[in-house]
């Protein structure tokens, strides 16, 4: 069994202090992939850059505090592949890709647009960009499995104010109709939506802070494991743990059959 891992640690230093290293270790997890780090290298003490048992690899935002992505492996990768090329998106440290063997593990970080309509048109660029890279892979051949938080509620299932949310950005229609792309035309596989068809509130991976959201459940499934067919058939069970909380969403684990 290969178990992946996908948080959004809205800062690993406030994440850790929260408990979330000792929980990682009892999931037995091979591979976990982080989001929103908020920290540089420097920040990380030894166990955060490599936790017992595993080693640390990651991509920093250019900017103190801000964005940031990581991947922690039992198994030291073949290759490490950090940022797409692509100058303006990578100061942002939004992509890093892990190979072993056949398999390629990807942690990613779309930006977020409800800042306004400036980060709006930089999420639809990086969406651009992105969806040629994800063409790129399907067309590789390799088994991917990509985690991360793609800040997009793919349908009115995955969200439990969508009428409320139709003009605001993560459920916008281009959004959704891009995420529908990536899935028919690229082939790739929603693991979790896949294995739990119809699930509503225990999907959910992110909260507002505003309003009570937690406490009533109203939340946003926008976290996601998605795979190259051949590993997402292999997908045998996919929960949320929501028993503690390290962040404002929640970590979503995946075992695929080896």
């Amino acid at each position: 069994m290969l178990r992946i891992i996908t948080a959004n640690m809205n800062g690993i230093r406030s994440a850790v202090a929260k408990g979330f290293l000792p929980w990682m270790q009892k999931q037995h997890a091979d591979i976990v992939c982080l989001q929103e780090l908020k920290a540089q290298a420097a920040d990380l003490s030894a166990e955060m850059a490599h936790p017992d048992g595993y080693h640390g690899y990651f991509h920093y935002a250019n900017k103190r505090g801000y964005s940031g992505v990581g991947i922690y492996t039992r198994r030291v990768p073949d290759q490490v592949l950090v940022g797409l090329g692509q100058p303006d998106i990578d100061a942002e440290g939004r992509y890093l890709e892990l190979t072993f063997g056949a398999l390629s593990v990807i942690s990613v970080y779309l930006p977020s647009g409800s800042s306004g309509p400036e980060r709006q048109a930089v999420k639809f660029a990086f969406m651009a960009v992105f969806f040629e890279k994800l063409a790129a892979l399907q067309a590789s051949g390799r088994d991917v499995v990509l985690c991360g938080d793609w800040n997009i509620a793919h349908n009115e299932i995955d969200l439990k104010n969508w009428k409320g949310n139709r003009k605001n950005s993560g459920f916008l229609p281009e959004e959704r109709l891009w995420l529908t792309r990536v899935l028919t035309e690229l082939r790739w596989v929603d693991v979790y939506r896949t294995l739990h068809p119809t699930a509503e509130g225990e999907a959910y991976t992110w909260w507002s802070h505003r309003g009570q959201a937690y406490a009533k459940n109203v939340g946003w499934r926008i976290d996601y494991q998605i795979a190259t067919p051949a590993i997402g058939a292999r997908a045998q069970a996919a929960r949320v743990y929501k028993e503690e909380r390290f962040s404002d969403h929640a970590p979503l684990i995946v075992d695929y059959a080896l």
